[in-house]
């Protein structure tokens, strides 16, 4: 018994560690850029779109987001595992997985009422919301068993059973990481292959399915637990070459498909073997992609960057730690100005003024939280 609480102690202190350490504030910081180019990338035909990773490259925000979640849960979770044990591990799993269920709900139900107010007609077609307006009660008691999500919301399901199975998924890591992560890889490839996935009403689609999610969430966990030695291989030039020449494939790619004179310089074969992108199940494109860019970050953006303390990334490190309350609040703001779009204006001012107005709504409710919580 002795050997095993001297075992779980050991890898318990593997966790990465939080003592004596400033809170690592890049984490914050790309969490919150991920929340900014969601929701411009969440108003349709909207010029901030530009601003984001979608347009230049093969992933956007949403990897970035899913593996910093993993990234801060294997930190919070085992900071709470070092202090407070098993037990507290569970007990915040399971609160945080409810508060993301009642945020899931409560914006399902904005969205509707949004939409309503806004005339319903084309909004309610594109936001997925018709049914709601039309059939409340059996829609409703599907978006309690996470079987129905408005546009833009999906994100939020996939979380509420991520938190409710972290505590498992951290005991597996602490003992077995490169298993745990193999089995993680293995599930995706079986959905790769297979098509798998979990029930979804009133069809079968999940715009993030989370048998395949799953894998970047993990991998931002398992990240964390075997840092230094993950850290080795990423920091080598020769990840470093293959990321750039991979990031600069991927450019030339995606804007081909949006800037015409290029279209002509892809071979058509090329171009119809990669296009499209199956964003629901992760495409093994985006994936590379996205793991390009992390190499990438942890080359040029060391723990003291001196731009985390500039305004605008400070903006971004208070939405970051806020993230829950500022993803539903960018939801709405999505809605919000797509409506304004269809019904007053969409021209280019117009989109610019939304998508800057957006960032700043959530700048300042983000600075408002933080300051009732302090």
């Amino acid at each position: 018994m002795h050997d095993r609480i001297a075992t779980l102690n050991l890898m318990v202190g593997e966790l990465p560690e939080l003592k004596g350490h400033a809170r690592d504030l890049r984490i914050d910081a790309c969490r919150g850029i991920a929340l900014w180019w969601i929701f411009l990338d969440h108003v349709p035909n909207n010029i901030g779109s530009w601003l984001t990773l979608r347009n230049y490259g093969f992933s956007d925000a949403a990897e970035v987001f899913m593996f910093v979640s993993g990234v801060t849960c294997a930190l919070a979770y085992g900071k709470a595992l070092r202090f407070e044990g098993w037990t507290g591990v569970i007990r915040r799993t399971l609160r945080r997985s409810w508060d993301i269920y009642v945020a899931f709900l409560l914006l399902t139900l904005a969205c509707a009422i949004l939409v309503h107010l806004a005339g319903g007609g084309r909004l309610a077609d594109e936001s997925n919301t018709r049914i709601l307006l039309d059939y409340p009660g059996a829609t409703l008691a599907h978006a309690a068993i996470l079987q129905y999500r408005p546009v833009n919301t999906d994100v939020l399901p996939i979380f509420v059973l991520l938190h409710l199975l972290f505590a498992p998924l951290l005991w597996l890591l602490l003992r077995v990481p490169n298993v745990t992560l193999g089995a993680s890889l293995a599930l995706y490839a079986l959905v790769r292959v297979f098509g798998w996935t979990v029930p979804a009403w009133p069809n079968s689609h999940w715009a993030f399915n989370p048998l395949a999610w799953q894998l970047l969430v993990v991998l931002g966990a398992w990240w964390m637990i075997e840092d230094k030695k993950v850290r080795t291989w990423v920091t080598s030039r020769t990840a470093l070459v293959l990321a750039v020449l991979y990031l600069l494939f991927s450019l030339v790619i995606a804007l081909s498909w949006r800037i015409k004179p290029l279209e002509a310089l892809i071979p058509q074969a090329l171009a119809n073997l990669l296009y499209p992108l199956d964003k629901s199940n992760l495409d093994p494109l985006r994936l590379l992609h996205f793991l390009a860019i992390a190499v990438l970050a942890a080359w040029f953006v060391p723990r003291n960057w001196p731009w985390l303390t500039t305004p605008v990334m400070r903006g971004a490190i208070r939405c970051g730690q806020n993230s829950l309350p500022i993803y539903c609040l960018g939801v709405l703001l999505a809605f919000a100005s797509h409506t304004t779009l269809l019904h007053i204006s969409d021209g280019l001012a117009m989109q610019i003024a939304l998508s800057l107005g957006g960032i700043v709504a959530m700048i300042a409710a983000a600075t408002l939280l933080r300051s009732t919580h302090q």
